[in-house]
């Protein structure tokens, strides 16, 4: 064989290689559309069967398409009790937004929604999604804080009766639902610390570009406790309802529509969460779980809210 036969015949099942390659991906990618169909269908399935059911608590109603944890379920089954008046949703803290709170409700229900994440490339990774095109939904590249949520929310037309907020920052979710005017949410979806307990009013100190990992190694301080957020509901008038059994998502409905959903203080309705997030100084993984938590952040500075200081863990 001569050099150049040689390099066309290297050249060729290279190509070969690469088009193999190329329908091994096509395969895979009509696989994960047929598996997400399948996976959308068994959760409508689940939020019919929710809505003739009687459930003792948000935990009975828990299933996972999109959400993290159990969390399409619980969303679902509160729109179909409480019914808000308006179907439009806002969700911050979305990362790429196929892991979210309000995935699953987008596409199944058709509201019209708002997401926002700090990360710059975020409108350029929800074009190249489907889910751009065939749902209305506005994608937002920001980073929320208190100083800015309301003008975002009025600038991209979300002021007013909205659904369903969702807030999920790991810092500032606190401040920023307490900076919130502009939008009258009917469901109110937050995550808190469970680290933090069912009974301390503790939060995060208020820094607009706030970080967990640097504000402590242990990635356990951050956000703010169930108690601080269910004080926070009751001043603008919403009521508590449960968690996820997760132990990471608190879910408040506005006193007007409760609608026989049964309220819960919070200590009846805490969940002490069992996943791993805490790190030593050196960033390694530490897998602590409940009180050796509290114990890792001893002394580190939280704000206690019903006091109106800044303390130090004891």
């Amino acid at each position: 064989m001569t050099g150049v036969a040689s390099v066309n015949a290297k050249v060729r099942r290279a190509l070969g290689a690469l088009g193999r390659l190329v329908r091994l991906d096509n395969r895979v990618a009509a696989l994960q559309v047929q598996l997400e169909r399948q996976a959308v269908e068994t959760g409508r399935l689940h939020a019919s069967m929710n809505r003739v059911r009687e459930a003792g608590s948000l935990a009975d109603v828990e299933f996972k398409v999109f959400s993290q944890y159990g969390d399409d379920g619980i969303i679902s089954y509160l729109i179909d009790t409480v019914v808000p008046p308006v179907r439009k949703f806002v969700e911050f803290g979305v990362q790429s937004y196929s892991e979210a709170n309000t995935r699953f409700l987008l596409v199944t229900r058709n509201w019209s929604g708002l997401i926002m994440d700090g990360r710059p490339d975020l409108q350029a990774l929800l074009r190249a999604d489907p889910i751009f095109r065939r749902h209305d939904l506005k994608v937002r590249s920001a980073f929320v804080t208190a100083e800015n949520i309301n003008d975002l929310l009025v600038q991209e037309g979300f002021d007013g009766e909205i659904g369903l907020l969702s807030i999920d920052i790991d810092g500032n979710d606190y401040w920023v639902w307490r900076a919130l005017r502009t939008a009258n949410p009917t469901i109110v979806v937050s995550e808190f610390n469970s680290a933090f307990g069912p009974s301390h009013p503790w939060t995060v100190p208020y820094a607009p570009s706030f970080d967990r990992t640097r504000y402590h190694h242990s990635n356990l301080v951050y956000g703010s406790s169930i108690t601080c957020l269910c004080d926070l509901a009751e001043e603008k008038g919403y009521s508590f309802v449960g968690c996820n059994s997760a132990g990471n998502n608190a879910y408040f409905v506005r006193k007007d529509r409760l609608n026989g959903l049964r309220v819960l203080s919070p200590e009846e309705g805490y969940v002490e969460s069992k996943f791993s997030e805490s790190r030593d100084p050196q960033g390694r993984w530490t897998f602590l779980k409940g009180a050796d938590r509290l114990a890792a952040i001893r002394g580190v500075e939280v704000f206690n809210t019903r006091a109106g200081r800044i303390e130090r863990i004891p």
